[in-house]
């Protein structure tokens, strides 16, 4: 399990710090240019010896990138820089727009030109549905785990995204499981479409049933990563640790009485 997105202000020294501290086992490295760019994509061979010398002291897997966009250009950067860091997946959105058959067509041909490229590094990319874009729920995650034809490619399966599409995650995920290599996890307050401020995305704060779907997640047997993300305005040290080690209590509460943790 991870957490990186609140400490988007801090340096990587302080954000692994306090990562390790509120007892997660690795992290995911943000490039997403203009929002949280803890990893620069133009120039990560920079950062490659400080990121190894962290990932050592700590004791913190690199379990995933998160990069956002669809650019060609930009993910190859993110898919060379995951090679050389021993990052084995790499996320992004779908983008598109919802309810629109030729978006999501054309997302899905996207998808099978970035697997395509992603398989060159021997790297995994991971879609997540998301609320407003082409893929947003179950039926259009079936449609991308149907058309899209790389082992490279698979399915970052966050609740609180489908939870906003009307759904309840823990009935949605057995449905994707199969294709299911990344977990994005977040509680949330409502239905949204917003996941509301940070503190309220805190694991065990909001609406989801997560316990239910860890549940589901147990009995499918998963053994990929489950990252949590929070996002929103900059928060303080104190604040964005608070959230963090809030979110791994329940987490690991959770994992723990189902036995795999």
């Amino acid at each position: 399990m991870f957490f990186l997105y609140v400490f988007k202000d801090f340096s990587l020294r302080e954000t692994f710090a306090a990562i390790k501290k509120c007892g997660y086992d690795g992290v995911e490295l943000s490039a997403i240019a203009g929002m949280c760019e803890h990893l620069i994509l133009d120039n990560w061979q920079a950062q490659e010896a400080e990121i190894n010398s962290l990932k050592k002291q700590y004791g913190l897997e690199l379990l995933s990138m998160e990069v956002a966009t669809q650019d060609e250009i930009r993910l190859e950067k993110a898919f060379a820089a995951a090679k050389g860091l021993g990052i084995p997946v790499v996320n992004i959105g779908p983008g598109g727009k919802k309810d629109d058959e030729a978006s999501l067509k054309e997302c899905i041909e996207m998808l099978n030109c970035r697997a395509q490229t992603a398989q060159k590094y021997g790297v995994t990319l991971c879609v997540k549905a998301h609320v407003g874009n082409a893929i947003h729920d179950t039926p259009t995650t079936l449609r991308a785990m149907e058309e899209v034809k790389y082992d490279s490619f698979g399915i970052d399966m966050d609740p609180s995204h489908i939870y906003r599409a009307g759904e309840l995650p823990e009935e949605a995920l057995p449905k994707v499981i199969s294709g299911v290599k990344h977990i994005h996890i977040r509680d949330c307050p409502d239905l949204g479409p917003s996941p509301g401020v940070p503190a309220v995305q805190a694991c065990g704060r909001g609406q989801i049933d997560l316990f239910g779907y860890f549940e589901a997640l147990a009995k499918a047997g998963y053994k990929g990563p489950v990252c949590l993300e929070v996002i929103g305005p900059a928060l303080s040290l104190v604040d964005a640790s608070i959230i963090a080690a809030e979110s791994f209590g329940y987490m690991n509460a959770c994992l723990k009485k189902l036995g795999v943790r």
